[in-house]
């Protein structure tokens, strides 16, 4: 699910006793870059995916709307694949340790590099090679996992909207690394889609919340 999400009149309220504003960035668009977390077919497609997470397909539009938006702007916009590799072998092995055999399996299938659930989205517009970050943690941000934080910024890049198709754990962790690495961070709640409503409104809430600590 997705879509605008209301945030609680105590977590408004908080903000607004801490920054002034109920939306900190509202005017952010010099620097800005839309990062967009696993826009990929594991979780977008039903007839594929392993993970999809419902109304992941909706968001699609709102993702192309607001990426042509940016580019027309001159600002940027990167796209981060999940991807399963040697490096979640060796370096994440509490993750795999859970997972049933069968989970496993399905995950290293889908989402190896070249499979078909870890290739993009078809539907979504505005690719180009240089834009394109994989990792193979749940949060890009992290200095180890990925060049997210050194490429937006070798391109004068320091804000960064962040919409996907998992809202509740993936977006979620990279918006807390990115705001703690210095980036003004805001999500874009109707272009970010959860596994439920409540999940979703949930996450909305603690992101907001974010904002004022």
């Amino acid at each position: 699910m997705q879509g605008t999400a209301r945030v609680p009149p105590h977590v408004t309220a908080r903000v607004i006793a801490h920054c002034g504003v109920a939306h900190p960035f509202a005017d952010l668009l010099a620097g800005e870059t839309l990062v967009v977390i696993d826009p990929q077919i594991e979780f977008t497609d039903d007839a594929i995916g392993n993970a999809v997470c419902p109304g992941g397909h909706n968001i699609v539009p709102r993702l192309n709307m607001l990426a042509g938006a940016l580019c027309g702007a001159g600002s940027g916009v990167f796209w981060v694949m999940d991807t399963f590799g040697l490096c979640a072998v060796e370096e994440w092995g509490s993750l795999l340790a859970k997972l049933t055999p069968q989970a496993r399996a399905r995950r290293e299938a889908t989402m190896t590099e070249g499979s078909v659930g870890q290739q993009r989205r078809p539907l979504f517009d505005g690719w180009a090679a240089d834009s394109i970050v994989r990792k193979q943690r749940i949060s890009s941000s992290l200095p180890c996992e990925s060049d997210l934080e050194d490429l937006p910024r070798t391109r004068g890049f320091d804000a960064a909207p962040i919409a996907g198709p998992v809202t509740y754990a993936r977006y979620k962790s990279t918006a807390r690394d990115a705001t703690v690495l210095n980036f003004c961070t805001v999500m874009v709640s109707d272009a970010n889609a959860a596994m439920t409503p409540e999940e979703h409104r949930a996450r909305c809430s603690d992101s907001t919340r974010c904002s004022a600590t």
